[in-house]
Formats: structure tokens, C-alpha cells, sequence
């Protein structure tokens, strides 16, 4: 059996899906020794950076499995995940997932306070986290009882593990959380299906270069992490995984690990945009694959600058200075990017472009009666796709909410041009009334801002609504040598669209660590819209 046969008999086989692929493979006989899947972190008694091959990866997750079992979890048992290393959530989740448990990965950067209350809220039977997040929720009440701390189960009997569960496809596989910038996170549930629908379309295409040796900048406990494990588990491809998604951490591990392609979200894209990229050996890169949130051209710009991948010529294949990109826009609801767009050294298409829908996905952009509008004109996302997640863990309401006719409706605002590519504009929230049909869209000004100014790294739009005006400011980030003091009021106000540059009250630089980030890495801008409108009040007090 070859790995291309693999791929196909996962693909075609419908018993498989996230819960089992693990398994799948392992009786399927193929590449059992050979290295697939490596931490940062020293796992049981292999040390970091040492891959794991599918028989040793197996024989971790059995362990875990036994321990788990052990202490009474079992089938539809929700279990929270919660720790710093990405070895740790990749193995409880596979081990839970043995059981036909539920794990419910939790983003190790939401505090004590929060996580206690998310976790309450799940109606969690258990809590498996590391000695610091245990510390972190201690004088909180979970409303779960805390497990023995997760770097202990490593010490289970692999020999005890329960016979694996059989997975029906909509069977829950997983909980994972939204990017909590507008409050509490959501809890997203995944079915055995759904997350596995994009990989079982993957497989039955070729395999894009780069894929062959990727390195996951992703969060670990996120819904993309997940798939990236699955993906990598039924293609035969090396993963290592990352427990921080710093931008010099990741330049570092592409330095030492030598990926050919990079996965993560535009928020560490735009941290590696900080670094003097051409100080580095990025020539391993052929691929950058984003997914979540749509990137910037300033910060795809930069990296496509680097790397290198295989050409065809009329003298055969050789490899070229400059790498590729491939952009889209997904969330943890999606399950997966519903879009895909490929750039490269000399491609234009740009403007938050995120190109056009995967052939699993049928979406539409809606107005606010929910019927289609035609090109051009911005709306609401409604997609369907059997990536969609089942909704959200004991929230009904919020459900049935996002739901239109079968369809998702996601909170992002877009519209397509003729020729059928999608734009991504702003999300709902964040986007602002102006009055007279027009509207000021804070991702799109940023997009703009970041285009027309070559020495800024990084923009935010904070738009708030004081009364019956709207006031914005324009947050930068400027890059290193660049002079801070310089005035670029100017430079904005000419890169955004009329009515958006009429509502500018102030361009300010601020500090890189001057943005509040959410646990993901998102910026919290309803966070700083408070912040701002605070500001203003306390402005007209003090006149």
C-alpha cells in the first residue's frame, strides 16, 4: 500500500472521521515507524523535537486512555482540557476521543476567573489541566471536579485502554471556543463528521506543495488544530506542533525544524511582519496557509518575499526564490476556511480579497431580510457546508439564532465581484452606521491604512458612536527604525474612503503590546471601543 492508496482509503471509507482516524490508520498497517507528529515539549520519555511515529503516537494515546478510564470518564462525558504544551491537548483530545468522550479544549491564555465561569457554564464532568492552570482556578468554582493533573496520565497501562468507541458521524468529538473578543467565549461543538468533512476533500485531491513537512503556529486547543493532527495523521504528513505562536518562537522552529509550510492565523502573520524576515533562513518555505480570519497584503507581502518553492520550466523542475500564500476565511463555527485564494511573487489580488468558496461550500451574501444580494453589494455571510460545527454546547438560543434556513450566518460582511470572488469587508460587530446608507468598515479602513503606509507594521480602527456622531481613532504600530514622532495623519485620512476619513478624530502610535489581544490573539476592539468612548466622555467632562 502506498501513501496515495492511504489517503484514498481513508477518504472513501465513511466510518472515518476525527474521532478515529488514529485508529484507522493503525489498521490500515502503513508507515506505523516512521516519524509523523512532534512536539516542542518532552513528552513521557520523549524528550522535544523527537517525532513521534504513529505506533509510539498510539501507544501515548492508549496510556492516557487507560489513566482516564480509570477515573471513571466514559462516553458523552464532556472533559475540559486546559494546559501550556500542545503535547497535551493533542493527546487528551485523541485519548478522550478513544473513549467516546467529549474534550472541551480551553485556550491556556483565558484566566482562572473566565475559565472557571466558561467552564461552569459546559457542565464539565471533569477538568484535566496542567499544575498552573489547576493553580490558576484554584479559589474559583468550575462547578467540575478537578482531575489529577494531565502530565500524570502519561503514566497509565496502555494494555488497560478500553476497546476504542465506535463513532457514529454525528456523534459530538469535540468542544472548542470562539475567540472571546466580544465577551465570553462561545463553546463551539464539533461532530465526527464535520471535522473531518474538509479532510476527507483534501484527500481526494493532490497534495499541494509544502505539505509534506508542516509546521503548526495554530493554538493548540483550537478547531484547526484539530483538523491539522487529522489531516496530517491520514496524508502521511510530518507535523510538529507549536505551544506558543510567538512570531520569533515560530521563526525559530522554521530555522530549526526546516517545514516546508507554515499554518496560522493572521495574528501571528502580522507578529512575523515585526521581524527583519530577510535576516532569516526561511528558505525551507514554500507555503503559508492561513485560516480564520482573512490576512493583510502588508504582512502576505512580507513573507511571500521569503522562502522558495518548485517550478515548472522547459528545463524541467527547479526551485525559485519566493514562496506562496493561501489566504481564506473560516472560524471555529465554519470548521474549517470556506474560502481559498492563492498568492504568490507577482499575483494582485488583493483589497481582503478571500477568493471563492471551496467545492464543499454553498454560501451566499445576505441582506438583512436574509434574501441574496447581487455583486458588489455588502452583506452578511450565510454559509453551508458539512464542515459546519452542530452549534453551541448548552446554548440553544444563540444556536437557532445564527441559523437561516439551514444556512450559518456567520457575522462577517463581504460581497462578490463579477467574476465570483468573495471580499471580505468588516465584521458586523465592529462595522459602524454613518447615516445615508453609509457605513464605515474598521477591517477594510485597516486594510487601506497598512497599504498606504509602508512603514507602519500594524493598524487598528477604533470607531465608536458618541451620541449622534461617530468618532474614530487609528491605532499604528510602526515599523522598527521607522520614526514614532512622525505625523501620518495625512497618509491616513488619504487611505480611507471619504466618509470614514470625515470621522478621524486622532492618528496615534502606540506601543506593540499597546493592543489588548483576546486569547487567540484576536484584537478585543470591543474592549477598546469602551476604552475610547470613556475617553471621550471624560474629554467632554473636563471641557
Amino acid at each position: 500500500m502506498t501513501i496515495r492508496s492511504l489517503r484514498t482509503r481513508l477518504a472513501d471509507d465513511p466510518d472515518v472521521g476525527a474521532g478515529n482516524v488514529l485508529t484507522a490508520r493503525l489498521a490500515l498497517g502503513l508507515g506505523l515507524d516512521e516519524p509523523l507528529l512532534t512536539f516542542d515539549t518532552p513528552v513521557d520519555d520523549h524528550p522535544a523535537w523527537q517525532p513521534f511515529t504513529p505506533r509510539e503516537l498510539d501507544r501515548a494515546v492508549r496510556a492516557r486512555a487507560a489513566a482516564l478510564h480509570a477515573l471513571g470518564i466514559g462516553r458523552r462525558d464532556p472533559v475540559v482540557v486546559q494546559a501550556s504544551d500542545a503535547a497535551d491537548h493533542v493527546l487528551a483530545f485523541l485519548a478522550l476521543a478513544r473513549l467516546g468522550a467529549i474534550p472541551a479544549l480551553l485556550n491556556p491564555n483565558l484566566d482562572g476567573e473566565r475559565a472557571a465561569r466558561y467552564i461552569a457554564r459546559l457542565g464539565a464532568a471533569g477538568v484535566l489541566a496542567d499544575e498552573a492552570h489547576l493553580t490558576a482556578l484554584a479559589g474559583h468554582d468550575p462547578g467540575a471536579a478537578l482531575l489529577p493533573a494531565i502530565g500524570t496520565l502519561g503514566a497509565g497501562d496502555p494494555a488497560a485502554a478500553p476497546e476504542p468507541y465506535r463513532h457514529w458521524s454525528g456523534d459530538p468529538v469535540a468542544i472548542t471556543h470562539s475567540s472571546g473578543t466580544t465577551g465570553m467565549p462561545k463553546a463551539v461543538v464539533h461532530s465526527h463528521a464535520s471535522l473531518y468533512a474538509a479532510i476527507r476533500h483534501r484527500l481526494r485531491l493532490p497534495r499541494p506543495q509544502g505539505q509534506d513537512r508542516m509546521l503548526s503556529a495554530l493554538p493548540a486547543p483550537h478547531a484547526a488544530t484539530l483538523i491539522a493532527v487529522n489531516l496530517a495523521l491520514s496524508s502521511h504528513t510530518r507535523l510538529a506542533l507549536l505551544s506558543r505562536q510567538s512570531g520569533a518562537g515560530v521563526l525559530e522552529a522554521i530555522e530549526r525544524w526546516r517545514p516546508t509550510g507554515v499554518v496560522g492565523f493572521a495574528a501571528t502573520w502580522a507578529e512575523l511582519a515585526h521581524h527583519d524576515l530577510a535576516a532569516r533562513d526561511l528558505s525551507s518555505v514554500a507555503l503559508w496557509w492561513n485560516t480564520g480570519d482573512c490576512a493583510h497584503e502588508a504582512h502576505i507581502r512580507r513573507l511571500i518575499a521569503t522562502g522558495s518553492r518548485e517550478t515548472a520550466t522547459r528545463a524541467g523542475r527547479t526551485r525559485e526564490p519566493g514562496s506562496l500564500f493561501v489566504d481564506g476565511l473560516g472560524s471555529t463555527e465554519m470548521g474549517h476556511s470556506h474560502f481559498f485564494i492563492t498568492h504568490g511573487p507577482g499575483t494582485e489580488r488583493y483589497g481582503r480579497c478571500v477568493g471563492r468558496p471551496h467545492a464543499f461550500v454553498d454560501c451566499a451574501v445576505v441582506g438583512p431580510d436574509g434574501e441574496p444580494l447581487g455583486p458588489g453589494e455588502v452583506g452578511e455571510l450565510a454559509t453551508s457546508s458539512p464542515t459546519l460545527a452542530l452549534g453551541y454546547w448548552n446554548d440553544s438560543g444563540t444556536t437557532f439564532r445564527s441559523r437561516l434556513r439551514g444556512s450559518f450566518l456567520t457575522g462577517d460582511l463581504m460581497y462578490r465581484d463579477e467574476d465570483g470572488y468573495y471580499y471580505h469587508v468588516d465584521r458586523a460587530a465592529d462595522a459602524v452606521e454613518l447615516g445615508g446608507g453609509r457605513r464605515l468598515f474598521t477591517a477594510m479602513s485597516e486594510e487601506r491604512v497598512l497599504a498606504a503606509c509602508p512603514d507602519v507594521l500594524d493598524c487598528t480602527v477604533v470607531a465608536v458612536r458618541d451620541g449622534e456622531r461617530v468618532v474614530t481613532d487609528v491605532l499604528l504600530i510602526p515599523a522598527e527604525g521607522a520614526d514614532p514622532a512622525a505625523d501620518r495623519t495625512a497618509a491616513v485620512l488619504a487611505a480611507l474612503d471619504e466618509a470614514a476619513a470625515a470621522t478621524v478624530r486622532r492618528v496615534l502610535v502606540v506601543p506593540a503590546d499597546g493592543i489588548p489581544l483576546g486569547p487567540t490573539g484576536k484584537v478585543r476592539k470591543v474592549l477598546l471601543r469602551q476604552r475610547h468612548l470613556e475617553a471621550l466622555r471624560a474629554e467632554a467632562v473636563d471641557a
